[in-house]
C-alpha cells in the first residue's frame, strides 16, 4: 500500500520561502492525484493545495494561491508544495494525501485514501 510520507517542515520567519515534500512510501504515486491539507491549533483541516495524477491541472486554496505551487518529481515519486511569502497564519501542521478525487472535489479531504503523519510548519514574526 502506498503511504505519503512528508517532510521539509520547521521554523521559518515570516517573508521567508519554504518547500514540503511529499515521497510515497512502499509504492509510486504515479496515478495518484497529491493533494496537501494543513491544520493549525484549534483549527479543522483545510485543503491547500492539489496537483493532478497526470500533472495536467492543479488547484489552490484562495488563501495561498499566488504565492505557492505544487508540483512532481516522476523520477523521485516526489510531490512539492513551494510557499513563498510566508505568513504566520500559516503555521500548522500540513499532510500530504493521495487519492482519486474529481476535478471539482479535490479540495475534499474525505475522499483521499491515504495520509501522511504531517510535518509541523511554524512561521514567526
Amino acid at each position: 500500500q502506498v503511504q505519503p510520507v512528508e517532510s521539509g517542515g520547521g521554523l521559518v520567519h515570516a517573508g521567508d520561502s519554504l518547500r514540503l515534500s511529499c515521497t510515497a512510501s512502499g509504492g509510486t504515486f504515479k496515478y495518484y492525484t497529491v493533494g496537501w491539507f494543513r491544520q493549525a491549533p484549534g483549527k479543522e483541516r483545510e485543503f491547500v493545495a492539489a496537483i493532478r495524477w497526470d500533472d495536467a491541472g492543479t488547484s489552490f486554496a484562495g488563501s495561498v494561491k499566488g504565492r505557492s505551487t505544487i508540483s512532481r518529481d516522476r523520477a523521485e515519486n516526489t510531490v512539492y508544495l513551494q510557499m513563498n511569502n510566508v505568513r504566520q497564519e500559516d503555521t500548522a501542521v500540513y499532510y500530504c494525501a493521495i487519492g482519486f478525487p474529481p476535478t471539482s472535489a479535490r479540495d475534499n479531504a474525505n475522499i483521499y485514501r491515504s495520509w501522511g503523519q504531517g510535518t509541523q510548519v511554524t512561521v514567526s514574526s
